[in-house]
């Protein structure tokens, strides 16, 4: 009823948010007589922000039409690659007609993206997609909005998603032989699971896996999005924010969480910071000032568009991933496309190098639990680990912003690189009879020191140590706007499970690179 009731909401405020930017329009036009009456400006403003407050938000395009490759300028042509129910395996092809640029092309990495299915559309990367294209190919998961999927096409659940990435991963290595992964914030669990599974049946895995800030285990420094999953139960979330979709829309009588309600619970963690954005947006229109206003337009244009999610899958992350905790506790059994189940092992994945990168100052994903992920693949060598923390840095800022295109990025284009494997012709292969990849080749950008032994207190060693390694940064980090800096003090965090203890070898070997902006003068 809730779903229906906003929807009727929505239509009857439609009209007015058009004749809002009508009024808007008229008083600010300076060919409108109106425009030069007293307090014109302040009107105009006035109905400017109402528009915006009442309209609707439909899913943005990505809109990357060129990047430049070597000071060259390169066409983008976005398409579909593969086109699954709930998701879009989505593809950005480059093309430029320089010889020189088109051999560097052909040979650069290829790297699949895994966006968050997580309220925002995929199009939240925009900026980590069109920093990526300058030195990869490039493959996106968009995932649809639920209410847009026709009952016929059958439920989706957090299974399903894994399965999906899967196929993409497969799909990827068919072409070219081999790949690279990346996931930001929730798809960490499930892309972390689906690689654990191809690993356990012997089949090829990604070349490198880069995790950022992502929940892998929800119970260190647990963020008020942890708090609320783990202090409401199961049926709660059940009762409370599952709606069928209205009619009106193609999938009508799906359950789902809808997009409207994630939005308020988006605005409800910062209200103040988004009443003084709005309120900024208003006097900037009454100076003039057109470029921070188009800057809130184009922020806010792309963080009031959500989607709904599929019922089964929202609550099967809720309880599989921050109430359950199954992937730390080694619980958690996956139902492939076969009907067969298969219990999650990360331990078992030894030819995928693993890149985990933080946000000190993130508030979804808590300190540590993104780095989670070391402790668990065990089997990965301690040459092909690779911790960064950015100082400084928000949940957003490790994916989006100066910070990744000037600090992190250099890491993970260093860190993708020195695991690079020339690519192959290859034809599609059987799951089963996939062969492993077991050798990965050193770093080279980044070179590294020896790990050494960290002094720890007897509390510390007995959790589980954490030695941390100083990382010489290779020139292409070391930029002047924001130089990487290392430190090589040893820091013990505590173990969060009883299991801790069979974790601390691989946890000792893990390099760790700081990393921190330049301070402005």
């Amino acid at each position: 009823m809730l779903y229906q009731i906003f929807e009727t909401q929505r239509s009857i405020m439609e009209p007015f948010s058009d004749l809002a930017q009508a009024a808007a329009k008229l008083y600010s036009n300076p060919l409108s007589p109106i425009s030069q009456t007293p307090l014109a400006q302040r009107v105009s403003a006035g109905y400017a922000l109402m528009h915006r407050l009442g309209k609707d938000y439909e899913k943005p395009e990505f809109g990357i039409k060129t990047i430049k490759v070597n000071k060259t300028d390169v066409a983008i042509h976005e398409r579909i690659e593969i086109d699954k129910p709930f998701c879009e395996l989505r593809r950005f092809k480059r093309f430029s007609d320089e010889p020189a640029t088109l051999t560097q092309m052909k040979t650069q990495p290829v790297v699949l993206i895994v966006a968050p299915l997580s309220g925002h559309y995929a199009t939240l990367l925009r900026d980590t997609v069109k920093t990526m294209l300058q030195d990869h190919k490039v493959y996106i998961t968009d995932w649809k909005n639920a209410r847009l999927v026709p009952m016929s096409e059958g439920e989706f659940h957090l299974d399903d998603y894994i399965n999906y990435v899967q196929e993409f991963i497969r799909h990827l290595q068919s072409i070219y032989g081999n790949c690279h992964i990346v996931s930001v914030c929730q798809p960490t669990v499930p892309v972390l699971a689906a690689v654990s599974l191809m690993a356990s049946r012997g089949e090829k895995t990604p070349l490198t896996m880069t995790m950022m800030g992502g929940p892998i285990d929800a119970r260190r420094s647990p963020t008020s999005v942890n708090n609320l999953a783990t202090n409401k139960s199961f049926e709660w979330f059940e009762n409370n924010v599952i709606y069928r979709v209205p009619s009106n829309f193609p999938g009508a009588g799906r359950r789902v969480y809808p997009g409207f309600l994630q939005y308020t619970g988006f605005v409800a963690m910062n209200p103040d910071r988004h009443a003084n954005s709005h309120y900024d947006y208003f006097k900037d229109l009454i100076k003039g000032d057109d470029a921070s206003a188009e800057a809130h337009r184009k922020f806010y244009d792309e963080y009031n568009a959500v989607l709904d999610m599929d019922a089964d899958y929202y609550l099967e992350t809720i309880q599989t991933v921050f109430q359950d905790f199954k992937l730390v506790n080694g619980t958690w059994d996956v139902k492939g496309v076969d009907g067969k189940v298969e219990r999650v092992r990360p331990q078992d994945i030894k030819g995928t190098a693993l890149l985990t990168v933080e946000g000190e100052l993130d508030d979804i994903s808590g300190s540590g639990q993104t780095r989670a992920a070391q402790d668990m693949c065990t089997g990965v060598d301690d040459k092909d680990r690779l911790h960064l923390d950015v100082q400084g840095a928000g949940h957003y800022g490790i994916f989006s912003g100066s910070r990744w295109r000037s600090i992190v990025y250099p890491q993970v284009v260093n860190f993708i690189k020195s695991h690079a494997k020339p690519f192959a012709q290859t034809k599609p292969a059987a799951p089963t009879s996939a062969p492993a990849a077991t050798e990965v080749k050193a770093p080279v950008p980044v070179k590294t020191e020896a790990p050494v032994k960290a002094k720890a207190s007897a509390k510390a060693k007995a959790a589980e140590p954490v030695v941390k390694v100083a990382v010489k940064a290779a020139p292409k980090v070391a930029v002047k706007a924001s130089p990487a800096r290392t430190s090589s003090a040893a820091k013990a965090k505590p173990a969060a499970s009883s299991k801790a203890a069979s974790a601390n070898k691989a946890s000792a070997a893990v390099k760790t690179a700081w990393v921190e902006p330049k301070k402005k003068a």
